[in-house]
């Protein structure tokens, strides 16, 4: 046997339905721009390492979002990381930076060891870079000369490594 369903509105329910509509789509709309928005905060920074003498090791980046520590102390490093040497030039990415302004020290540990080897006078016997390749004259740059500021989904920036006793 079959059954006819009748559904009766009456017309105080179709005024609270046509009333609730536009608030409905509001919160749908805002959802989805509160979705996108937070996607189009977050950036990612690319390096592109320049200059590496050969393709031995790794290379080590290390990202600061301010000056303590950098560029040596990678526990103060928002983010660090090593990859293996593959190619030349080498890219390395990181993801999900919220604008604003960074620096990065990347070396190139040829040796594998995880650390910026240097001979008895202290200088170093392997490749190392910082973002804004300042020029190192008598030791390592400050913060705000190595600083880049992020502000679009994709920043990409070159760092060309140095090798002060030939690499």
């Amino acid at each position: 046997m079959k059954q006819n369903l009748k559904i009766s509105l009456s017309q105080g329910s179709i005024r609270g339905l046509i009333l609730l509509l536009p608030l409905l789509g509001n919160f749908l709309f805002l959802a989805n721009a509160n979705a996108n928005a937070k996607s189009e905060l977050n950036s990612n920074l690319t390096i592109n390492v320049a200059g590496l003498k050969n393709q031995s090791g790794k290379i080590c980046a290390s990202l600061f979002s301010k000056s303590k520590g950098f560029p040596s102390n990678s526990e103060n490093a928002l983010q660090s990381e090593c990859i293996e040497v593959t190619e030349t030039p080498q890219k390395l990415t990181f993801k999900n930076l919220k604008p604003g302004t960074y620096a990065v020290a990347l070396i190139h540990d040829a040796n594998g060891d995880g650390i910026l080897n240097s001979n008895s006078f202290g200088i170093p016997t392997e490749g190392f870079g910082f973002s804004n390749n300042p020029l190192v004259l008598t030791g390592p740059p400050k913060f705000k000369d190595s600083a880049v500021f992020l502000a679009g989904p994709n920043t990409d920036i070159e760092i060309k490594l140095q090798y002060l006793l030939g690499g």
